[in-house]
């Protein structure tokens, strides 16, 4: 039977004008497309950089539409401090923006700053969660073993399960991938089956997001069936339609 794929797609675009050889004005028609492209299809959300989110929000309100803004803080390298990345969200969240897309510091965790990290995800799910935003942490897959993959997700779920609400559990998600980390060995930058079979057995409560690595409806139907909540791609409409994208993410 055909699930209703459009309420788990968050439909992406986050590159720089430098990123894609284009100029800022190609850049805003760009995300404006994005915005236009979620309201004509009923996708759950647009994600976009943060500096769109205002513009964004005022285009869906004036389609009287339901779909959401998601930015990216900390974008993404995740190396930002904890001082500039909850400014960062806080102006994201003054500017009308509706989930929080955290790029962990997943370099500070693999050097072993375990106590830094966990302050980290307790302040911005904190911020978040207290303007009654979703948020969701990117902890890079691609830049990870399987085995930090799993203790990674542990810690989120700790900090989160040790400090709110079991209410709150859901307005949380462990995420796999900006779509953006460099891979030298040919290693998937996205998320695969494997990987959020790992997040998914370590977050417990949490919900779940796979970003990027979706390409096509059959894989998306497997992400759901393996219990992600939402698919981030730059490919929503092909994925809708049942068509495999091409793109990276």
């Amino acid at each position: 039977m055909k699930i209703h794929i459009q309420k788990h797609l968050d439909s992406t675009y986050l590159k720089t004008p430098e990123q894609a050889g284009i100029s800022e004005e190609e850049t805003l028609q760009k995300v404006q497309d994005l915005v236009q492209e979620c309201i004509d299809n009923n996708f759950v959300l647009a994600m976009i950089r943060p500096q769109y989110v205002s513009m964004a929000k005022e285009m869906i309100q004036k389609a009287n539409a339901d779909v959401v803004v998601g930015t990216v803080i900390g974008f993404h390298e995740g190396t930002a401090s904890i001082t500039n990345k909850l400014a960062e969200a806080q102006q994201a969240i003054e500017d009308g923006v509706d989930e929080l897309d955290y790029v962990i510091n997943y370099t500070a965790f693999k050097n072993g700053k375990i106590s830094y990290v966990k302050d980290e995800v307790l302040k911005g799910t904190q911020l978040g969660l207290e303007h009654h935003k979703k948020v969701k942490w990117i902890i890079e897959i691609a830049a990870l073993s399987n085995t930090q993959i799993a203790e990674l997700t542990d810690l989120i779920r700790e900090v989160v399960t040790s400090h709110f609400s079991p209410e709150q559990y859901v307005d949380v998600f462990v995420k796999s991938s900006t779509g953006f980390y460099k891979t030298t060995d040919g290693k998937p930058v996205g998320a695969t089956f494997e990987g959020m079979k790992i997040i998914k057995d370590h977050a417990g409560p949490l919900s779940i997001k796979a970003a990027g690595g979706v390409r096509n409806y059959a894989d998306a139907v497997k992400m759901i069936a393996l219990g992600v909540s939402r698919i981030g791609t730059s490919s929503a409409k092909k994925i809708a339609d049942g068509e495999t994208s091409d793109s990276g993410y």
